[in-house]
């Protein structure tokens, strides 16, 4: 079974930042990004983006642009963003539901997260999940969770919880995050999308 990407290698220990259109010259880097909802023109660009984020990633199965594909092609991508510097597609996440044993509903699957390597660590990964984020909890999603590493998403309010598992995923890299401070109880299905290997 391909469990989801762990989502946190491709921009760990980064710093803030949306670009605001007006910016005066001489901006920092990260005030250059714009995110935005993906385009159909993206789709490559997005395939790109994610198998480079994850070549020389050790415990990537390398499905993850399969598994991007996969959930677009099911109509299951509930938020889809890039991260574009200069009209380049430099990052990518995904968020999609999950299914939860107790049949609580609202729920949502973050990752994968992709950033070109030459442009991680610049902040970038957490502008797209914290976007991200904003906007499920705009559309009333009633929390989220995550298969990452430890130390990184706890920044972003996510907790590892006994109360939902993944089953064959360590808890230690299982994390959760409800916006309405309701956590379930039960065992967490990704989308099928997440078993796609080619």
């Amino acid at each position: 079974m391909n469990l989801p990407a762990p989502i946190g290698q491709a921009d760990v220990n980064d710093g803030i930042h949306r670009h605001h259109r007006g910016m005066p010259k001489g901006e920092n880097v990260e005030s250059r990004i714009t995110i935005r909802n993906e385009e159909t023109n993206d789709v490559e660009a997005i395939s790109g983006v994610t198998i480079e984020a994850f070549k020389t990633l050790e415990i990537s199965s390398h499905t993850e642009q399969f598994i991007v594909a996969a959930l677009r092609a099911a109509n299951a991508l509930a938020v889809s963003l890039v991260a574009e510097r200069d009209g380049r597609v430099v990052g990518h996440v995904a968020f999609s539901p999950i299914a939860i044993s107790d049949g609580t509903p609202g729920w949502y699957g973050l990752g994968p997260v992709s950033v070109l390597p030459e442009y991680q660590r610049q902040g970038i990964g957490k502008a797209l999940i914290r976007e991200g984020l904003s906007r499920l909890k705009s559309a009333h999603a009633r929390g989220c969770c995550l298969v990452g590493h430890p130390g990184y998403y706890t920044k972003f309010g996510f907790i590892n919880t006994p109360e939902l598992v993944l089953e064959g995923v360590p808890p230690e890299v299982f994390f959760a995050l409800s916006f309405d401070g309701n956590i379930p109880h039960g065992s967490v299905a990704f989308h099928d999308a997440f078993k796609a290997d080619h």
